[in-house]
């Protein structure tokens, strides 16, 4: 697991935290950063992702 996955899914997390408060408080600016912050987080996960894959691919090289 490298930097940008756990990075990106620990901001998932947060962001999907922010929504559902936003979602409880009626707080429209929280759920909309929140749901920004999953959408990064989930953006940055899938980049870590792509980056094992390929170290993986080039390790069996």
């Amino acid at each position: 697991m490298n930097k940008d996955q756990i990075t990106g899914r620990v901001d998932e997390i947060k962001g999907i935290s922010k929504e559902k408060a936003g979602k409880l408080l009626d707080d429209k600016d929280l759920k909309t950063q929140g749901t920004k912050e999953k959408l990064s987080g989930k953006i940055q996960s899938n980049l870590g992702d792509a980056k094992e894959k390929t170290k993986e691919l080039i390790d069996k090289i």
